[in-house]
């Protein structure tokens, strides 16, 4: 049976090969989020999305909307913290979501 440290030292092992970036700003005391909370590149999708969709509407220009409705889209996908497991990437668990091996 392993011994705490053992454990310990595993998860350390595991956390550093899923998320290096996160695992190094904990060493430095300086913590982030980790990747699949991390939206940033969603949230500027999604405003750019729906600011084309808007100035489509205002204008009544039909490829302009259109675009606008394809990239709000595409950016409500990116919220999705779930999205690599679909296609076989192995994504950590969510908080909520626990892993069952």
């Amino acid at each position: 049976m392993p011994t705490y440290d053992e454990k310990l030292r595993a998860l350390e092992e595991q956390l550093h090969r899923d998320d290096p970036g996160f695992a190094a700003a904990m060493a430095d005391g300086t913590p982030r989020s980790p990747r699949e909370y991390r939206r940033r590149n969603a949230w500027l999708c999604m405003v750019f999305g729906l600011t084309a969709l808007g100035i489509g509407i205002g204008i009544g220009h039909g490829l302009l909307i259109a675009t606008g409705l394809v990239v709000s889209g595409a950016a409500a996908h990116l919220f999705d913290p779930q999205r690599g497991r679909r296609h076989g990437k192995n994504i950590p668990e969510t908080p909520g979501n626990p892993r069952t091996d």
